[in-house]
């Protein structure tokens, strides 16, 4: 079952270069959908349940609003882990424009499934998180997040998950 982070992450990269440049000129609706694709460490904090990830986040830009707090949307994503283990979860976004620098932190309640990873306490899980990404093109971002998942006490015990992600974020 090692082999399956390997199988995915050949797909995504697979996906990654016949995925279709647009422009503006040609697709009227450019930028309507954000997918944030990402894979890193699960857990990176605990040596005896660390585990490579992968993932992906949609946004969908029509739905982003601009409020007193920032740029608010909503977004929805999965991840997996070598020992799959997954988190199904959806939730809301901020986003801060720091020049080519933004800042995105997100909370996003979601569904973990334990697979043959580590026991977090409860199905439902709350994940806090942070993503510093960097404009490379009009329509790409390419960044680094780090997350933490706790149940909030909702299980008997909550031992909660500290993960790091390098993301590729592409707008189309």
């Amino acid at each position: 079952m090692k082999q399956s982070p390997k199988i995915i992450l050949n797909i995504f990269f697979l996906f990654l270069m016949t995925f279709p440049c647009m422009s503006e000129e040609k697709n009227e609706n450019f930028n309507e959908h954000e997918l944030n694709f990402y894979t890193g460490m699960f857990d990176f904090s605990d040596d005896g349940q660390r585990a490579a990830l992968f993932g992906f986040q949609h946004q969908n830009e029509n739905l982003v609003r601009d409020s007193f707090l920032g740029t608010i949307s909503p977004v929805t994503g999965f991840m997996v882990t070598e020992n799959n283990a997954a988190y199904a979860y959806t939730g809301i976004q901020a986003n801060y424009n720091l020049g080519k620098l933004n800042v995105t932190p997100s909370f996003t309640p979601g569904l973990y499934g334990q697979g043959d990873g580590k026991d977090l306490g409860h199905a439902i899980e709350f994940k806090s998180e942070i993503q510093l990404s960097l404009d490379l093109f009009s329509n790409s971002e390419l960044g680094f997040s780090y997350n933490h998942i706790s149940n909030a006490s909702l299980g008997e015990k909550n031992p909660g998950a500290n993960s790091y992600m390098f993301n590729f974020v592409k707008q189309f």
